[in-house]
């Protein structure tokens, strides 16, 4: 009898210790129908595999805005007046209700797909929604960042924080019962930043927060995606530009089809039609709109700090000025070439810091493991096949989140979060 007492608590033990595991969603009983990782991250969900949603005019939403304008070196060009206040929506219940903070992904406003969908799938859930801009994004990058040079994740939380105390205090009379925190890509990274930073402010004490597709080595997902800019594409040639071939493609697809049907689903037509794009074609497509949002950035950072790496400081900008010849220049620096010339230098100056490996580990999921793996109330939805991770990122994920991290096996980068399985996941994660 004492040794069986003495055997059931060596395995209660050792079952007590046991690593808590993911949560696979296997492949059989997973319906997404999108199987390619770089069709999902284009296409998104079909229409028809979507949730029912409220549409904007049921929601009681306005959009307003914050005068956060921070104390830097230099102001702001007269062509900036558009963006010197930070715009943001809220939407708002008729009753005491939960509040939830979306942030976009990289460079993306408030008004992101992504953000308007989530908007509306929590709004139809009794939440009280705040929808923010990405600090990467230029509307933030003018209005709200300290140094408009985002990209170090402690200081665009910061410069977050800041903004959702601003929000709340522009609306005393909204009663809201608990805060929540979500993000996608970029955003779900910031969302974990500001996460820890509340622990000890204590302005929201968010009672979940959730993050979709964040990236888990920010330098890793940049250079995947800066890789993809550099496909060779077959057709693609001195003649042939790939802009060229992609407009060949839609005019034979919609010619094939009779008529001209631009609508959300698209892409997943043109998917199933013989002028579907390659494997190539499709890295390409999405690289080369992650560079417009590089490009935008290094624009936008180097113009607000008079850095004269893509405008000249002595160029006269007015809402005259052509920015055509900026934008070329900037189209030519990828993300890699931000972090060279803009985001290490900086930091360097400000914080006497070091490496770009020290910079990595500290901008990335990295620097928070211990932090998230014993903080209960946060989780992660994630892809296996996500575009933007690399060797080891999901086995991160695993030993940090254990069975709060929940991976789906198709879907790209944030191309299934609008399938009605993973929003009713989301639901029922913040529903508790």
């Amino acid at each position: 009898m004492l040794r069986s007492l003495r055997l059931a608590a060596i395995l209660g033990g050792l079952i007590l210790s046991a690593p808590v595991l993911a949560v696979d969603v296997p492949a059989a009983g997973y319906g997404f129908p999108l199987h390619n990782a770089f069709e999902a991250t284009i296409a998104g969900t079909p229409p028809d595999m979507r949730p029912e949603l409220p549409a904007d005019k049921d929601i009681d939403q306005s959009d307003y805005t914050l005068n956060l304008l921070p104390q830097r070196e230099f102001e702001l060009p007269d062509n900036f007046w558009a963006v010197k206040k930070l715009r943001y929506r809220l939407a708002v219940q008729d009753k005491p209700a939960p509040l939830i903070f979306l942030i976009a992904g990289t460079g993306a406003p408030y008004t992101s797909s992504i953000n308007e969908f989530l908007k509306k799938l929590y709004y139809k859930a009794g939440y009280n929604v705040v929808q923010l801009s990405s600090p990467t994004s230029f509307d933030f990058m003018s209005a709200a960042s300290r140094h408009a040079t985002p990209g170090i994740s402690t200081e665009d939380a910061e410069d977050l924080y800041r903004v959702m105390q601003a929000v709340m205090a522009a609306h005393p009379k909204l009663a809201v019962t608990e805060y929540y925190l979500t993000g996608y890509s970029l955003g779900a990274l910031d969302a974990a930043f500001v996460s820890k930073l509340d622990e000890t402010r204590r302005a929201f004490n968010f009672k979940k927060v959730l993050l979709l597709n964040p990236p888990v080595n920010l330098y890793t997902s940049i250079t995947n995606l800066d890789r993809m800019v550099q496909t060779e594409v077959k057709g693609v040639n001195d003649t042939t530009t790939y802009y060229d071939l992609m407009l060949s493609k839609l005019t034979r697809y919609f010619q094939d089809k009779g008529y001209i049907d631009l609508n959300d689903a698209l892409i997943y037509d043109l998917q199933n039609s013989k002028q579907h794009l390659s494997n190539e074609q499709m890295a390409m497509l999405i690289g080369t709109s992650f560079r417009f949002s590089s490009a935008d950035i290094a624009f936008t950072s180097d113009l607000i700090n008079r850095r004269g790496l893509i405008t000249p400081p002595k160029t006269p900008i007015s809402e005259g000025t052509s920015l055509t010849p900026f934008l070329k220049t900037a189209m030519q620096c990828d993300f890699d070439c931000y972090i060279t010339e803009q985001l290490i230098p900086s930091w360097r100056a400000r914080t006497d810091g070091g490496s770009l490996t020290q910079l990595v580990n500290q901008v990335s999921l990295y620097a928070l493991k211990d932090y998230l793996h014993d903080s209960k109330k946060i989780a992660v939805m994630h892809n296996a096949d996500d575009v933007i991770l690399g060797t080891g990122d999901i086995g991160f994920l695993r030993s940090t989140f254990g069975d709060r991290l929940t991976l789906y096996p198709y879907g790209g980068h944030c191309g299934n979060i609008n399938y009605r399985v993973n929003s009713d996941a989301m639901l029922e994660f913040f529903r508790g």
